[in-house]
């Protein structure tokens, strides 16, 4: 027997949600840095800022110290990624939860709850992909590291579809980033299928090829 429920979000719940969402997004900076270290091109241009000080100057210590740099640069770039998006969803659609989810048509936000803690999140809204009229779409998914492995990311994900189904919706739709490998596996594992991909349009973001994967789940129909 499971040691979770699934509810509606209550106002009370307003900042474990935050924190939760907040707290699950910036997890994945390292992924991301990790990533950015297997570029060739990032390679080039750190080679390149180790190779112009020693050549200038002779001085290994002033060309590890620039490597340095430019390696807390990158971590620190990354992370600027997901920070500008946590802070831009904070105070967006997370701003007022109860408003934006719970008092619009087509739109819904979860809690799985805990021994009384509130330890994961999902919502729905409605698709605004072209063509997505009758497509819910999946956001906000998120499990305290404390409670992963117990299947609560798919009992939210199952909950979701279940609300998609019983709207008439034809599928669902989310994004994740190329960083979030565990959802993606367990996205995969649902029935949820790869639809394509692209690099964000940032500066920084197309240097560290951040790319942002959208997944789809066709939902079953009961026709004969």
């Amino acid at each position: 027997m499971s040691d979770y429920h699934i509810r509606l979000y209550q106002d009370s719940d307003y900042d474990r949600v935050r924190d939760l969402f907040a707290k699950g997004i910036l997890e994945h900076t390292q992924v991301a840095f990790n990533h950015a270290l297997t570029l060739p091109h990032v390679w080039i241009f750190i080679t390149g800022v180790f190779l112009l000080p020693l050549l200038a100057s002779c001085s290994f210590i002033i060309s590890v110290l620039s490597v340095f740099l430019v390696l807390a640069g990158l971590w620190l770039g990354t992370r600027y990624l997901y920070i500008s998006y946590v802070t831009y969803t904070l105070s967006d659609d997370m701003l007022d939860v109860k408003k934006y989810y719970l008092q619009r048509d087509g739109y819904c936000f979860w809690v799985a709850e805990s021994v009384g803690e509130v330890v994961g999140t999902v919502a729905a809204t409605p698709s605004f992909y072209p063509g997505g009229e009758r497509h819910l779409e999946l956001k906000r998914m998120s499990v305290a590291q404390s409670h992963r492995g117990k299947g609560i990311a798919k009992a939210l994900c199952r909950t979701l579809i279940d609300f998609a189904r019983k709207r008439g919706c034809e599928a669902v739709i989310l994004e994740t980033s190329h960083s979030q490998r565990a959802a993606q596996i367990l996205y995969e594992a649902m029935g949820f299928r790869l639809q394509s991909s692209y690099v964000i349009e940032h500066i920084f973001g197309k240097a560290v090829n951040f790319k942002v994967l959208t997944y789809r789940y066709d939902i079953p129909t009961n026709k004969l």
